[in-house]
C-alpha cells in the first residue's frame, strides 16, 4: 500500500482506479479493507483511495493515542488532500468517516463534489443513555470490539466475517482498544457534534443508514441528519451499520447512480 507521511506519522491507503477522486473513509474501529466488497465496482469509473486511520490498518498509531479525537482524524483527512494534491473529490465516510466528510463540506466546501455518509457521526441527539454509553465505551468497561460489531454488523458475508477476524485480533490489541476508547470518548463531546452546522452543506449529498443499525440508527441519527442536511437524499437499507459489507449490490445500486449524476452535473 502507497502511503503519506503526515502529522500522526505514516498514514496507508490502497488506490485503483482513474477518474474523479474517490475517498472511503472507514468507521472506528476499521480500516480500509472494510470497502473491498464495493471497490472493484467503483474503481471502474474514479480513481478510488481507502484511507486507513491512525492506529488502524497499516497505518502507524498517533503519537497519543488515549487523547484522540474526531478532530485528529478531520485534520489527518485534510493532510491527506493536500499531500495528495487531489481536486475535488467525492466522499464515502462511514461513521467517524462520515463526521470528516461532513465537516470537510461544511468548513471547505471547495474540497467536496459529493457525499456518501453511511450512519455518520455527529447527528446523535444525545441524552442521558447515549452519553452513559459513550463513557462507558470510552472507559475498561467497554464492550470488546469484536462483541460490539457483531452487533452491529447484522447481515453476514465474506467481508463482514473479515471484518470480524480483525476486530477480535488487530483491532483488539492493547493500543488499539486504548485508541478506540479515546474516540468514543470524543464522540459524546460538543467537537463530534454537527446538527448546528450541516444546514450549511451544498454538496450533493446521499444519506445510507440500516434499517437495523444499533449504533446509529436510521429513525432517530438518520432523520436527525435528513433535517438538518436539507437537500440531502435519505435511503435505509436492510442491513446495519456498514451497508457496502452487509448489502454490497444495494449499495452500489444507491451509490453508483448517485455518483453519476453529480458527475455529469
Amino acid at each position: 500500500m502507497p502511503s503519506a507521511d503526515l502529522s500522526s506519522g505514516s498514514v496507508h491507503y490502497s488506490e485503483c482506479g482513474h477518474g474523479v477522486p474517490l475517498v472511503l473513509l472507514h468507521a472506528n474501529p476499521g480500516d480500509s479493507q472494510d470497502f473491498e466488497a464495493v471497490i472493484p465496482a467503483l474503481s471502474k469509473s474514479y480513481r478510488v483511495l481507502a484511507l486507513d486511520w491512525p492506529g488502524y490498518g497499516q497505518s502507524t498509531m498517533p503519537p497519543q493515542p488515549g487523547s484522540a479525537s474526531v478532530l485528529l482524524y478531520y485534520k489527518i483527512l485534510r493532510e491527506f488532500l493536500a499531500a495528495l494534491d487531489l481536486p475535488p473529490a467525492f466522499f464515502i465516510g462511514n461513521s467517524i468517516g462520515g463526521n470528516a466528510a461532513a465537516r470537510l463540506a461544511i468548513e471547505s466546501p471547495e474540497l467536496v463534489r459529493a457525499l456518501v455518509l453511511v450512519a455518520p457521526g455527529g447527528f446523535t441527539p444525545h441524552n442521558f443513555l447515549s452519553r452513559t454509553f459513550c463513557k462507558v465505551q470510552g472507559s475498561s468497561f467497554s464492550i470488546a470490539p469484536h462483541r460490539f460489531a457483531s452487533m452491529y454488523l447484522k447481515q453476514r458475508t465474506s467481508t463482514t466475517e473479515a471484518m470480524l477476524r480483525r476486530a477480535s485480533t488487530v483491532q483488539a490489541t492493547t493500543e488499539r482498544v486504548v485508541l478506540n476508547r479515546a474516540m468514543w470518548r470524543s464522540f459524546a463531546r460538543p467537537e463530534s457534534d454537527l446538527r448546528q452546522t450541516a444546514h450549511s452543506i451544498k454538496a450533493p449529498t446521499l444519506l445510507l443508514f440500516g434499517q437495523r443499525d444499533p449504533a446509529i440508527p436510521a429513525n432517530k441519527d438518520g432523520k436527525v441528519a435528513a433535517r438538518c442536511i436539507l437537500s440531502a437524499q435519505f435511503v435505509a437499507l436492510p442491513c446495519g451499520h456498514a451497508s457496502f459489507a452487509e448489502v454490497p449490490e444495494l449499495f452500489l445500486a444507491e451509490v453508483e447512480p448517485f455518483l453519476a449524476r453529480c458527475s455529469n452535473a
